[in-house]
C-alpha cells in the first residue's frame, strides 16, 4: 500500500484515479439486461422460470417459485442457537434505530383562514433483493434485516423478498429464518435482472411492488437503474469504500484490518488512510501486507489495494477533514483521540464510525443504522437507506373564502406572468361570486 504526501502532484493523481472509478456499465451488459426486463415484462412467469432454470436451479417450477410455509418451518430447525441469538440482537437494535426515523403527518393553521399540511403514507408494497453468493454458502442475512425492517416500520403492508435459489432449488435456511424474524410476507426464488423485472412489472404469480431495495451484481444494479421511475429504488450502488482518519493514538493493526475489510469486497473497492502521523503511516503499510497474505480473498484485496488504496500523510487533521469531504466516502472511520471533536465537521459521508473500537463491520451487522449507504461520492447528495424510502408525502391545502380573496390578486399576477390564463381564470371566477355556468 503506497504512502503519499498530501497535497502533492502524485497524491492528487492517485486521488483522481480513486474518485474517478465507477461501475463498468458495458454496452453489452446494458443490452442484455434490457432484453431480460422486456422478456419478463412480456412473458411473466415463463421468463422468470426460464432464466431461473438456466442460471440457478435446473428443476425450478412454478409450484416452488414461492417459498412454502413448510420450507420456512424446516429452516428454523437447521440453524444453530448462536445464529438465532445474534440475529435477534441485530434485528432488535436495527429496529430501535429505524423507529426514530418515522416521520409524522402534520397540519399548520398559523396563516389565518388556511389549512396546510402533509399526510405521510407508506407505499403499498416493497421488494427486498438479497443476492446469492457461492451457491448459498454465504447467505447475506444482514441484507434481509436492513431492507425489511425499515419497510415494516414505515407501515408497508406487503414486504416481499427475492433471492436466487441454490442449484437444489432451496433457499439458505439462514435467509428464511431472518425473513420470518422481520415479517417478510413472501419469499421468491429468483435472482438477477429477472427478479428485479418481476418485482417492478409483476407476473402471473408475483404481484408488482412500489419500491425495490437491496444490493446486487452489475445485472441487478443495471436493472434497478432501468426500472427506476416505474418503481422507486434505494440507490445505484457502486463498489465499497472506506476512508480512515487516524492520528498517533491509532493502533496500526486495527487500522490495517479495517482497510482490508473493505478491500476484500471487490477489485474496485477503495481503502484510504489519511493521517497526520508519518510513523503510523509506515506501521499501517507494514501491517496491511502482513494481514493481507493469509486472507481467503487475498487476490481481490490486493487488486483493490494496489489500484484504489492509498495512505495519505497530511500536515494536520483539518486537511484530513477537507480531503474526506471532497471524497465523500461510504464509510468513514475516525481513529483519533477525540472523534466527537472531528465528527461535526464531516459533511459528506454515508456513515461515520467513532473511535478505535468502532470498526466498519459493527455497522454492517449490529449497531442499528442501515448499512445500505451511498457510494462513489454520492454521499455529497444522498443518504443511507431509511424508513423514508418506503413512504410518500401528500400535501394538504385548504383556504377559507377570506384567505382566498386576500391572496387572489397575487396568484393571478404570477399566473399571468407565466402566460397561463386558465390558471388566472380559476381564481377570477371565484371572485365574481356567480354560481351559474351561464
Amino acid at each position: 500500500m503506497k504512502i503519499f504526501r498530501y497535497p502533492s502532484a502524485a497524491a492528487d493523481k492517485k486521488m483522481k484515479a480513486i474518485i474517478g472509478r465507477a461501475i463498468d456499465f458495458r454496452k453489452a451488459d446494458l443490452q442484455a439486461v434490457t432484453r431480460i426486463l422486456n422478456d419478463v415484462k412480456g412473458n411473466g412467469d415463463d421468463a422468470v422460470l426460464r432464466y431461473g432454470r438456466q442460471f440457478d436451479a435446473p428443476e425450478l417450477s412454478i409450484e416452488n417459485l414461492v417459498v412454502s410455509p413448510a420450507e420456512i418451518a424446516a429452516a428454523g430447525k437447521r440453524v444453530d442457537r448462536g445464529f438465532v441469538r445474534a440475529l435477534n440482537r441485530a434485528a432488535d437494535q436495527i429496529e430501535t434505530f429505524h423507529r426514530q426515523q418515522l416521520p409524522k403527518s402534520w397540519i399548520d393553521t398559523r396563516r389565518s383562514g388556511t389549512y396546510l399540511g402533509q399526510m405521510v403514507h407508506p407505499v403499498d408494497a416493497a421488494g427486498i433483493y438479497v443476492p446469492g453468493a457461492k451457491g448459498g454458502s454465504t447467505p447475506l442475512v444482514s441484507s434481509v434485516l436492513m431492507g425489511a425492517i425499515p419497510a415494516k416500520i414505515a407501515g408497508v403492508s406487503r414486504v416481499v423478498m427475492a433471492t436466487p435459489p441454490m442449484p437444489s432449488g432451496e433457499v439458505s435456511p439462514h435467509l428464511l429464518v431472518a425473513a420470518k424474524k422481520v415479517g417478510v410476507d413472501a419469499v421468491y426464488k429468483m435472482g438477477s435482472a429477472w427478479a428485479i423485472g418481476a418485482l417492478a412489472y409483476g407476473t402471473e404469480t408475483i404481484p408488482r411492488v412500489n419500491v425495490i431495495v437491496g444490493p446486487g451484481n452489475i445485472f441487478v444494479t443495471l436493472a434497478k437503474k432501468i426500472v427506476a421511475g416505474t418503481v422507486g429504488i434505494d440507490m445505484i450502488a457502486g463498489p465499497s469504500e472506506i476512508l480512515i482518519i487516524a492520528d498517533s493514538t491509532a493502533n496500526p493493526r486495527f487500522t490495517a484490518a479495517d482497510l482490508l475489510s473493505q478491500a476484500e469486497h471487490d477489485p474496485l473497492a477503495s481503502a484510504i488512510l489519511v493521517t497526520d502521523c508519518a510513523e503510523l503511516a509506515e506501521s499501517v503499510q507494514t501491517a496491511v501486507e502482513e494481514q493481507l497474505t493469509p486472507l481467503a480473498r487475498a487476490d481481490i484485496a490486493r487488486q483493490s489495494i494496489n489500484a484504489f488504496g492509498a495512505i495519505m500523510v497530511v500536515d494536520n487533521l483539518d486537511v484530513a477533514v477537507d480531503l474526506a469531504n471532497q471524497i465523500a466516502p461510504e464509510h468513514l472511520e475516525l481513529q483519533v483521540a477525540e472523534p466527537m471533536a472531528v465528527a461535526p465537521r464531516l459533511r459528506n459521508a454515508g456513515a461515520v464510525f467513532l473511535g478505535h473500537y468502532t470498526p466498519e463491520p459493527v455497522g454492517d451487522y449490529m449497531a442499528g443504522p442501515n448499512h445500505v449507504l451511498p457510494t462513489a461520492g454520492t454521499a455529497r447528495f444522498s443518504s443511507a437507506l431509511s424508513v423514508e424510502h418506503f413512504i410518500k408525502r401528500t400535501s394538504l391545502i385548504g383556504y377559507s373564502p377570506d384567505a382566498f380573496r386576500r391572496e387572489a390578486a397575487d396568484i393571478m399576477a404570477l399566473a399571468n406572468v407565466e402566460g397561463l390564463g386558465a390558471h388566472a381564470s380559476a381564481i377570477q371566477v371565484r371572485l365574481s361570486g356567480k354560481r351559474s355556468g351561464r
